[in-house]
C-alpha cells in the first residue's frame, strides 16, 4: 500500500468518525467502506475502520451485516482488533432487553433533518411524551428555638456508663 493510499484511507476514515458523531450514520458507513477498501481490510488500520464500521452498520439498522463484520474481525490478524471484534460480536448477539415505552426518547433521524430541511418533523423536531409533572420541593421548616430543647439529665447517660462498668469489671473477675 503506498503512502497515497494509506493517506487517503485516513482521510475517508477521519471524515466516517466525524460524520458518526454527528450522526449522519449512512454518510459515515459510505466513508468507513471506502477507507476499508483503500487500507485493505487485514492491516491493523483497516482493522480499526472496521471495527467503526461495524457501529456505524448497527446504527442504520443493519444487524446482519455488523454480525458478519464481527465475525470476520474475530479472525483478524490484528490482536487488539480480534478482541474488539469479539467484543462487539457479544453485545451485538446479546438478546435484547424490553423496555417499556415510557422509558425511551424518540430521537429523529439527523439525515432526515439534513435532507428535508426539518420540515417533516413538526415545530420543534422532537416527538412529545407524555410525563408527570414534578412535585414541587417541600418548604424547609423553621429552626428550633434552643431555648425550647430539653437539656435536663434524663439518666440514660449514667446508666450506660454503670452497664459498662458492670460488663468490665465482670470481665475482670473471670479472667
Amino acid at each position: 500500500m503506498t503512502d497515497d493510499t494509506r493517506d487517503r484511507a485516513k482521510t475517508h476514515f477521519a471524515q466516517g468518525q466525524a460524520a458518526f458523531e454527528r450522526g449522519s450514520y449512512r454518510e459515515a458507513v459510505e466513508c468507513f467502506e471506502e477507507a476499508v477498501q483503500l487500507a485493505k481490510a487485514a492491516t491493523p488500520l483497516g482493522g480499526e475502520i472496521q471495527t467503526w464500521l461495524v457501529n456505524a452498520y448497527s446504527a442504520v439498522g443493519k444487524q446482519q451485516e455488523a454480525v458478519a463484520l464481527c465475525q470476520a474481525l474475530a479472525r483478524h490478524p490484528d490482536l487488539d482488533t480480534r478482541k474488539q471484534g469479539k467484543n462487539l460480536l457479544y453485545i451485538l448477539q446479546a438478546p435484547q432487553l424490553q423496555r417499556p415505552t415510557n422509558w425511551m426518547t424518540e430521537i429523529p433521524d439527523l439525515d432526515a433533518i439534513a435532507e428535508g430541511g426539518g420540515k417533516n418533523l413538526g415545530s420543534s423536531g422532537y416527538s412529545t411524551t407524555t410525563s408527570k409533572p414534578r412535585s414541587r420541593p417541600k418548604p424547609e421548616e423553621p429552626p428550633i428555638d434552643p431555648s425550647l430543647i430539653n437539656r435536663g439529665d434524663n439518666g440514660f447517660l449514667w446508666a450506660a456508663l454503670v452497664g459498662i462498668a458492670l460488663v468490665l469489671g465482670g470481665l475482670l473477675w473471670l479472667s
